[in-house]
C-alpha cells in the first residue's frame, strides 16, 4: 500500500489576476473617479448596491447550508450548546473590552473638547429617521424577531438571526434521527458546494462593486467633509487600529497565531470590505477561507454567523467613542457614574439592533436616547462623516470575527494546525488535499 502521489505545485497567477490587486485598483479609481468626477461618481452608486444585493442574495443559503450540515457531522449534541456557549462567552467579553476602550480613549483625547456647539441649534430632523428606528429596537422585539413566520421564510427574507435560529434546529433534528439522514446531507452537501462555487463566480464582480461604491461615497460627501471632523475620524481608526494590533493581536498570540499574517491572509476580503463598506459583502468568503484555514467546518457555522449579530468590536468602539465626543462638542459633562451607565445602556442596545441595517448609527440613537444627558440631536455632528467611520466599523468587525473563530476552534480542539500554518504562511492547503487517500500496489 502506498500514499498517493502529491499534487503538482499550481502555477502562480499572475499579479493582476489576484482579486485583491483587481479591488485596490478599483477602489483607487473609484476615489480618484468620485473626487474628480463628483456627479459621476455619485450616480455610480447602482454599482456598488447591485454587487452587495448579489452577495445578499446566497448569505441566507450559505449560512444555512454550512450550520446544517456542521452540526448533523458533529454527532454529539452536547458539543453544540459547549460551542456556543464558548462563543458567546468570547462575544461578551471582547464587545464589552471594545466599549472601555472607546471610553477610556474619548476621555484621554477629548476630539470634541472646544468645540462649544449650542444642542438648540442643531437639526434634530436630520437623524429623526434613525432616533424612530432606535425607539423600535427594544430587546423583547429583537428577542421576538429571531423566530420567523414559518420554516423558509427565514431563508426567503435573508435574516440571518432567523436563518440561524432555523439552521441550528434543523441541524439538531438531524443529528437526532441519524443514520435515516444520510440521503438528505448528500443532497446537501451537493448544494453546498455549487453555493461556494457560486460564491466564487459572483466575487469576480468584486472590482466592480467596490469602484462603485468607493466613487459612490467620496463623490457624494466629499473627501473635504474629512476636514471638519478629522479629530474624530482619526481618534476612531488609530482606536481601532490599537484595539486590532494590542487586543486582538494579543488573544491570537494566545491562541498561536499572528494577527498580522491573519490580515495578510484575508487581504482581498478586507479590502472588499474597505470598498463596500459592508461586512457581508465578505461573509460567505470568510466561512470558506476560515475552513480552508483549518476550523472545524461546524464550529465556522455557528460562530461567524453569530459573530456578525454580536460580537460587533468596531461599532462598540464607536459607540462610546461618538458618545462622547457628542458631549464634549456639546458642553455636557459626565460623571464617571453616568459614563458607566452609558457603557451599560451600550452593552444592550448594540445587541438590541443586531442584524439591523445601519446598526452602528441605529444602536448609538438608542443609548443617547436613554442616557439623556448627551442631546440625540447631537448625532447631526457626526452624520456627515459616519458614512467613512462605517469602513473602519466593519473592518474592525471583520478581523475581530475572524480571530474569534481561530479561537473558539482552538478551545473546542477543532483546529487543524498545520493547515492554519499553512494558511498564515500564504500557501493554504487544498481541501482536497487534507487526507491522504491509500490505494492498493
Amino acid at each position: 500500500m502506498l500514499p498517493l502521489t502529491p499534487h503538482p505545485p499550481m502555477t502562480p497567477l499572475p499579479f493582476y489576476r489576484h482579486l485583491y490587486v483587481q479591488v485596490l485598483v478599483a477602489i483607487a479609481l473609484g476615489v480618484l473617479v468620485g473626487h474628480l468626477w463628483p456627479e459621476t461618481g455619485a450616480s455610480l452608486k447602482p454599482l456598488g448596491d447591485a454587487f452587495i444585493k448579489l452577495v445578499k442574495m446566497i448569505i441566507a443559503p450559505v449560512i444555512f447550508l454550512t450550520i446544517v450540515t456542521g452540526i448533523a457531522g458533529m454527532k454529539e449534541l452536547g458539543a453544540i450548546g459547549r460551542v456556543a456557549a464558548k462563543a458567546f462567552a468570547y462575544f461578551l467579553t471582547f464587545s464589552t473590552l471594545a466599549l472601555v476602550v472607546g471610553l477610556i480613549v474619548a476621555n484621554v483625547v477629548q476630539p470634541g473638547a472646544g468645540l462649544h456647539i449650542d444642542p438648540a441649534s442643531l437639526d434634530a430632523g436630520k437623524v429623526a429617521d434613525y432616533t424612530h428606528k432606535a425607539h423600535d429596537q427594544t430587546l423583547t422585539a429583537f428577542l421576538l424577531n429571531i423566530i420567523p413566520a414559518t420554516l423558509v421564510s427565514a431563508v426567503a427574507e435573508g435574516n440571518i438571526l432567523q436563518v440561524l435560529f432555523v439552521a441550528i434546529l434543523f441541524g439538531v433534528a438531524l443529528t437526532m434521527i441519524g443514520d435515516k439522514a444520510t440521503p438528505l446531507m448528500t443532497v446537501l452537501e451537493s448544494a453546498s458546494h455549487a453555493i461556494f462555487r457560486l460564491v466564487a463566480l459572483l466575487m469576480k464582480a468584486a472590482p466592480v462593486g467596490a469602484f462603485g461604491a468607493m466613487a459612490f461615497t467620496i463623490g457624494q460627501y466629499g473627501i473635504g467633509t474629512l476636514a471638519n471632523l478629522a479629530g474624530l475620524v482619526a481618534t476612531f481608526y488609530l482606536t481601532s487600529l490599537l484595539f486590532v494590533l494590542v487586543v486582538l493581536g494579543a488573544v491570537a498570540r494566545i491562541a498561536g497565531f499572528s494577527i498580522l499574517r491573519l490580515i495578510v491572509y484575508l487581504k482581498a476580503e478586507l479590502l472588499l470590505v474597505l470598498g463596500t463598506s459592508s461586512s457581508e459583502a465578505a461573509l460567505p468568503s470568510l466561512i470558506e477561507k476560515m475552513e480552508r484555514a483549518g476550523c472545524r467546518k461546524s464550529i465556522v457555522g455557528l460562530v461567524v454567523p453569530t459573530g456578525y449579530s454580536f460580537n460587533l468590536d468596531g461599532t462598540n468602539i464607536y459607540m462610546t467613542l461618538a458618545a462622547l465626543f457628542i458631549a464634549q462638542a456639546t458642553d455636557v459633562h459626565l460623571s464617571l457614574e453616568q459614563q458607566v451607565l452609558l457603557l451599560l445602556v451600550a452593552m444592550v442596545s448594540s445587541k438590541g439592533a443586531a442584524g439591523v441595517t445601519g446598526a452602528g448609527f441605529i444602536t448609538l440613537a438608542a443609548t443617547l436616547s436613554i442616557v439623556p444627558s448627551v442631546p440625540v440631536a447631537g448625532m447631526a455632528l457626526i452624520l456627515g462623516v459616519d458614512r467613512f467611520m462605517s469602513e473602519c466599523r466593519s473592518l474592525t468587525n471583520f478581523i475581530g470575527n475572524a480571530v474569534a473563530t481561530v479561537v473558539v476552534s482552538a478551545w473546542e480542539g477543532g483546529l487543524d494546525r498545520d493547515r492554519l500554518n499553512a494558511a498564515m504562511a500564504g500557501t493554504p492547503l487544498d481541501p482536497a488535499a487534507g487526507t491522504q487517500e491509500i490505494i492498493p500496489d
